[in-house]
């Protein structure tokens, strides 16, 4: 069930070149910052903002009520998940182009006008990104990634490209070396700053909504680069990204992660490479779990058996997450 309040924006319909689209949940200082920022930011650009609050109990609606009464707000009665309030939004959405920004962002020096000005440099491209900075200022480098491989998967699991994260070959899930100061096409830009063509959207059908909540940035740009689009990223748009700000558990966040990541290798793999996949993934954890426990063991730190307690709980909670979501309607 859903209620929804549209509130008067700062743009007639014609003359929206941007709808911004954010899915709030229990995160009503950060989403407060994060609106002032877009406001602050953006001066070339014609927008308007159109937050999705899946059902948050901290009081996220009021203030944004109270507070930003030129955001469209619609605030649902279900926690929805990321993929399928996004698809709400974007419905009532009236820009040219949509872009996807997490709440627990902060715009900086006019990152949206010049993420903007990049797309209309690079029209065909379909999907464009930015740079992202973690809260103290440095790299971010999650603001993409390469699209999942049977060696990029091995890597994870086994722990290599933890080891080594500027490797370009052990970790080149994570594109490991580049400091993002370059343009540059990938495989994935992430939801939490994700510019694209409104058109490119709706033949793409929007998000697939059997995702919750992660993969469903890259199962849209792997279906978007079978589309014809080129997912491309630029340095010039810049955004504090502090992450995770709407989960609370650790194990949670990853089983939902798990779970996704299973979901793009049932969607996507082929039949000879989804068992080995998944396989994989159920490795992930148990490695992880026997090196933080004996690495706990051998130096006393309280912090690595809290590490192993929680992948000991991804592992202990593999039924839950191994089979991936049920599969939905957007095209494949």
């Amino acid at each position: 069930m859903m209620m929804h309040r549209d509130s008067v924006n700062r743009s007639k319909p014609s003359d929206i070149e941007l709808s911004i689209v954010i899915v709030n949940f229990n995160t009503r200082e950060m989403i407060v910052e994060c609106l002032r920022s877009i406001e602050a930011q953006t001066h070339d650009t014609s927008y308007e903002i159109l937050v999705v609050d899946n059902m948050s109990t901290d009081g996220s609606v009021d203030v944004i009520r109270c507070a930003f009464p030129n955001v469209r707000l619609l605030a649902s009665t279900t926690n929805l998940g990321f993929a399928r309030a996004n698809n709400l939004a974007v419905v009532r959405a009236r820009g040219g182009r949509i872009l996807l920004l997490n709440p627990d962002t902060l715009v900086l020096d006019q990152a949206i006008d010049r993420l903007m000005s990049f797309s209309n440099k690079y029209p065909s491209n379909g999907i464009w990104g930015g740079r992202t900075l973690y809260g103290d200022g440095s790299l971010n480098p999650a603001s993409c990634w390469r699209r999942l491989t049977i060696w990029n998967l091995m890597c994870s699991a086994l722990g290599l490209a933890f080891l080594t994260p500027n490797s370009s070959v052990l970790n080149s899930v994570a594109y490991g070396g580049w400091d993002r100061s370059t343009v540059r096409t990938v495989d994935i830009v992430t939801g939490c700053l994700l510019l694209i063509d409104r058109e490119l959207w709706k033949e793409l059908g929007g998000f697939d909504p059997a995702f919750f909540m992660y993969g469903e940035e890259a199962d849209l740009c792997i279906r978007a680069v079978k589309a014809g689009a080129r997912p491309i990223i630029t340095p010039n748009a810049t955004i504090i990204h502090y992450m995770g700000a709407s989960e609370t558990s650790s194990a949670d966040k990853l089983i939902k992660l798990f779970r996704g990541k299973v979901t793009l290798i049932n969607k996507h793999w082929s039949p000879l490479t989804r068992a080995l996949g998944r396989t994989l993934l159920v490795l992930w954890p148990l490695i992880r779990l026997i090196i933080y426990r004996a690495a706990a063991h051998v130096t006393g730190r309280i912090d690595f058996e809290w590490t192993a307690d929680t992948w000991q709980t991804l592992w202990k909670r593999r039924r839950e997450w191994i089979g991936g979501y049920t599969l939905g309607s957007a095209a494949s």
